[in-house]
């Protein structure tokens, strides 16, 4: 049997050569392959990496139990297999109590460590600020986006806004980027997004935010976080919404302060300006709300 120190030598290299294998990853492949990531720049947002994390650490723990379980069956078919000469049944064992209770509680274990990191990050990303910088509101409707930037008077009438439209494909399928709802976002600003819906469920996801919220009529949600990184995201909706939901599409740009000033000025000179107006919902018996119809009105 090798002694102490010479496996302490033969896991030397492997830990260089570990070590070397990972300084040679890209930011991506260290994040999991998720987007979100670039060479030499910082996460898309200030959550991005807690995401990442989460996602990463996960897979390593599923996939360190995976092999040991693989290995136990294969271990425990190599070594109880069939031989030559052998026939009938083999002896049947029917309780063993150690290993009933060890197979018992590292799965709990295992399913309440992943329930508490979850639920620990989510907290954290659900967390919205007491005094954002920035606070809009994004409606979805079937089948594009509506942006408001929120003023500070208290009916909103220093607001501004677009309305989009979906997505246009050519005759080859290609979506004209130009055409699509922008979203313009202030860098290193603690920004907060009202999420609303015009008609059905949709879901508000920036693909490199790693991370995605419902969108429902008559329940606002809203998500807080700080864009990190310059740069053009693509969004979508990530919730089957109807016949042109592939259409549902967006993007974001994260701009220097001065830059997000210049463009509110532009919208506020196009006469974009305002609470938008909520005429274009489609549904608004909210719970409780129905109208009476004629039947039930004579009845009373």
């Amino acid at each position: 049997m090798p002694s102490k120190r010479s496996l302490r030598w033969a896991a030397l290299p492997v830990g260089v050569v570990a070590a070397v294998a990972l300084a040679g990853c890209s930011p991506t492949e260290l994040n999991g392959f998720l987007p979100g990531f670039v060479e030499g720049g910082p996460a898309a947002t200030n959550q991005t990496e807690r995401v990442s994390s989460l996602w990463v650490n996960s897979w390593i723990v599923l996939l360190a139990v995976g092999i040991i379980t693989w290995g136990l069956m294969a271990w425990a078919a190599i070594a109880y297999r069939r031989r030559k000469g052998q026939t009938g049944l083999p002896v049947q064992m029917r309780y063993n109590m150690p290993i009933e209770i060890f197979y018992t509680i590292v799965p709990l274990i295992l399913v309440l460590g992943m329930f508490f990191f979850t639920a620990r990050d989510q907290t954290e990303i659900e967390a919205k600020w007491d005094e954002p910088d920035v606070e809009i509101t994004a409606i979805a409707k079937q089948w594009a986006w509506d942006f408001q930037y929120d003023g500070e008077e208290e009916d909103n009438s220093d607001a501004v806004w677009t309305m989009g439209i979906q997505a246009q494909p050519d005759a080859e399928g290609n979506i004209d980027q130009s055409q699509l709802p922008t979203l313009v976002l202030p860098v290193d600003k603690k920004v907060t997004i009202d999420l609303q819906s015009r008609d059905v469920i949709h879901s508000f996801w920036i693909i490199d935010f790693l991370y995605k919220k419902d969108m429902f009529i008559g329940k606002d949600n809203s998500w807080s976080f700080i864009p990190t990184r310059e740069g053009e995201y693509a969004g979508k909706c990530a919730e089957l919404c109807g016949e042109y939901h592939s259409m549902m599409l967006f993007n974001v740009k994260v701009v220097s302060q001065d830059d997000y000033d210049a463009y509110l000025e532009s919208l506020e000179e196009k006469g974009n300006t305002g609470d938008i107006t909520d005429a274009y919902d489609r549904l608004s018996n909210f719970p409780g709300t129905t109208p009476k119809t004629d039947t039930e009105e004579g009845g009373e």
